[in-house]
């Protein structure tokens, strides 16, 4: 009844089948290398520009935080507050400035 050997169908045979799948696997390599996100300089920039800010706020913030906290438990207000805000703000710019001169990545 049916000459073809076990496990081959007529479907292996056929040229058209097998220049079918040829077509669809490059189309999948052509659009698996399209999705593949794309590592730019604009990132590394973001990046370096979101910790130059975290760093800037987290200096004023912290400083703040700390020299209230003094006020609150010494009775030293403003100074306190004064001081640490500013030694902070010394702390953020030392840290940027670190940031700025390490070279990129």
């Amino acid at each position: 009844m049916n000459d073809d050997k076990p496990g081959e169908g007529p479907i292996s045979e056929d040229a058209r089948i097998d220049a079918l799948e040829r077509r669809l696997e490059a189309a999948r390599e052509r659009e698996e290398e399209r999705n593949r996100p794309v590592k730019t300089e604009s990132d590394a920039n973001y990046r370096i520009g979101n910790r130059v800010l975290g760093e800037l706020v987290g200096g004023l913030v912290g400083g703040a935080f700390i020299g209230w906290v003094i006020d609150q438990f010494a009775g030293t207000s403003p100074w306190g507050l004064l001081v640490m805000l500013f030694l902070g703000i010394v702390v953020a710019f030392r840290n940027i400035i670190r940031i700025s001169s390490r070279p990129p990545e």
